[in-house]
């Protein structure tokens, strides 16, 4: 008999199967509680649910984890775990310890359709999306271990970022409800300031999740023009710069914090030059958004034929973003010595895209002197 994989529901879905079984809304609360605060997977645990409704779910129901293939734990505290998701394909997760939080950075799809240059997750090409069950099931497995791990009673995880492997944009109907169960107060109770969904500028979902879970946003900016971010960011081409930031304005509306975190890869020679600073100030002021700036130091992999920019030009580089007023930080790196920095995500997964061989033939190409395109003065004219 097939039984239901309780991680795959938030409250309101665990409410309608416990209905199914005949069972009251506050049932499922209490499972959901068992579940996700104390992490039981077993039944016969959870003692003040009723022997009837424990009975019914030893034939109906589980809690199933993912299978840990590796874990990996960084000098600096960061801890990288692989998981199997089936069919030869893998996603990790990792947590970032700082003094004052932990962070939790969570996978959406094994692989990325997106191909963004920099990103060795995308040089992997796309297998499947995850279901809700296998998003939550990091944050459960994660917060749980670590619970042990650190001989802690409280929580551990205060912050979740959907910045893994995939677009979580493009699984969308998977995001949206492990995104609430994150924030449920029965479950994680994680603050919406505090869970950040990552973006490389899916316009549509952006205004779909300002109305049906309204977050943090993180949008993958990494260029300040439509003709660099073009060979950077596939999906511009798509969504031009200017339609993402009038999406990311009206998101504003809904979000949680009153600005938008752009993040961007420093990349040597490619997008790191002054005029590249100055035209991201010009573009900001052109469209009068408020957002902060995260500049981040590249983490080089093999297959990109990109390096990252030096430490001087990106502290320049930011320097000309915070004297013309804009809110600039520069990310540090962790968990680089077992490759669980940012863009190094790619887990041990079959290449059924061809994409080592599609991306080749692209670095044949991007070896040719790079060609800088200034924005023209009439930005907001230009889509």
């Amino acid at each position: 008999m097939t039984t239901a994989n309780l991680l795959e529901f938030d409250l309101e879905g665990l409410a309608a199967f416990c209905e199914k079984l005949g069972e009251k809304r506050f049932r499922a609360t209490q499972l959901f509680r068992w579940i996700h605060q104390r992490g039981a997977s077993d039944f016969a645990q959870m003692t003040d649910l009723a022997k009837s409704l424990r009975e019914k779910l030893a034939t109906t129901a589980r809690v199933e984890a993912l299978p840990v293939l590796t874990q990996h734990e960084s000098k600096d505290g960061t801890i990288k775990w692989l998981f199997d998701v089936g069919d030869g394909n893998a996603v990790e997760a990792v947590f970032i310890p700082e003094d004052d939080r932990g962070t939790l950075c969570v996978s959406s799809q094994a692989g990325c359709a997106v191909g963004c240059r920099f990103c060795s997750t995308g040089h992997q090409g796309f297998s499947r999306n995850l279901s809700t069950g296998e998003i939550v099931a990091q944050l459960w497995f994660a917060e749980h271990f670590l619970r042990k791990h650190l001989k802690r009673d409280e929580r551990v995880i205060s912050n979740v970022v959907m910045m893994g492997m995939g677009e979580p944009l493009q699984n969308y109907t998977a995001l949206v409800p492990a995104l609430r169960t994150m924030l449920d107060d029965n479950a994680y109770g994680l603050s919406r300031r505090r869970v950040t969904v990552s973006t490389s500028g899916v316009v549509p979902m952006i205004d779909r999740l300002g109305t049906d879970c309204a977050v943090a946003l993180a949008v993958s900016l990494h260029a300040p023009n439509d003709a660099l971010r073009d060979d950077l960011v596939p999906l511009n081409r798509k969504y031009p710069i200017a339609e993402l930031i009038e999406a990311c304005k009206r998101y504003l509306a809904h979000a949680p914090r009153d600005f938008i975190t752009f993040e961007y890869c420093m990349l040597d020679g490619v997008n790191d030059q002054p005029e590249h600073a100055r035209q991201l100030v010009e573009l900001v002021r052109a469209h009068g958004i408020s957002c902060k700036f995260n500049l981040i130091p590249f983490n080089p992999f093999p297959a990109s034929g990109l390096l990252r920019s030096p430490q001087p030009r990106v502290l320049a580089f930011a320097r000309t973003l915070s004297e013309a007023g804009l809110v600039t930080t520069v990310r540090k790196t962790r968990g680089d010595d077992i490759d669980a920095a940012c863009g190094q995500l790619a887990g041990d997964v079959k290449d059924r895209t061809r994409a080592a061989e599609r991306m080749a033939q692209r670095r044949v190409v991007s070896e040719r002197p790079v060609v800088l395109h200034p924005v023209r003065k009439t930005v907001p004219q230009e889509h």
